[in-house]
């Protein structure tokens, strides 16, 4: 948000800042991804381009942000990022919108696509989370499947606000879909990172990391041997 890096609660009040967006790139790189949310382009008031397309040309990247149109995604996937993100114009008053979305594939490809599934009080939520839809991610994450290769499910309702996520939702997430799921919003210990990769669901750490809650080092080392764990279990 305005260059910096910025981390929120609940998509509403700043709660801190962190370093330049080039030193977050260098405490990451133990990551084998990062997300990058281009949050002025979520709300509509303007948007970080050269920022994203820097931090896409030093590492991989999940770009999302404001991602309501065709050449919004291609813009993105030119600027370097290895996948986008689309959260608002994938969804329209009476559910997910199939017209936007197979128009979105044809474009630029299934395989490049996540589709954000953020809820609050129950249903997704829109619009830079200020706008409340009346259907929830169980009911529509089937039929999101065709339109993409995974999900970013968030947990609005503790997002940014170091008090645990709702593990039983995730897990009934991940009994709806067999595609990946990247799950975030109130991820704040160990635990629930393991708890979540026993789901086979990945985490996307933020407020956390910020405050020093959990130890960068301490999540590379869990990560990298969590990785292996899966490759194994992959070549058996």
């Amino acid at each position: 948000m305005d260059g910096k890096v910025v981390q929120l609660v609940q998509g509403r009040e700043k709660a801190l800042e962190g370093e330049s967006p080039q030193a977050m790139l260098a405490k990451f790189a133990a990551f084998p991804q990062i997300q990058v949310i281009d949050l002025d382009a979520a709300i509509g008031k303007g948007a970080n381009d050269a920022l994203v397309e820097m931090l896409a040309s030093k590492a991989v990247v999940r770009a999302g942000g404001g991602v309501r149109t065709v050449e919004r995604a291609e813009a993105l996937l030119a600027q370097g990022a290895y996948r986008i993100i689309v959260g608002t114009s994938a969804f329209g008053k009476d559910g997910p919108d199939h017209d936007f979305l197979e128009s979105l594939v044809d474009a630029v490809g299934r395989e490049t696509i996540v589709l954000a599934l953020d809820s609050k009080d129950g249903h997704i939520v829109v619009k830079g989370w200020r706008e409340a839809t009346r259907f929830t991610a169980e009911e529509v994450i089937q039929q999101l499947e065709p339109y993409c290769s995974g999900f970013l499910c968030t947990y609005v309702d503790k997002e940014g606000m170091m008090q645990g996520t709702d593990l039983n939702w995730f897990h009934r997430l991940r009994d709806a879909t067999d595609l990946e799921i990247t799950a975030a919003g109130g991820i704040t210990t160990l635990e629930d990172i393991k708890a979540l990769d026993a789901m086979q669901i990945h985490s996307a750490v933020g407020m956390a990391i910020y405050t020093g809650r959990l130890d960068l080092a301490q999540l590379a080392k869990i990560n990298s041997r969590l990785r292996q764990i899966s490759d194994s279990k992959l070549e058996r």
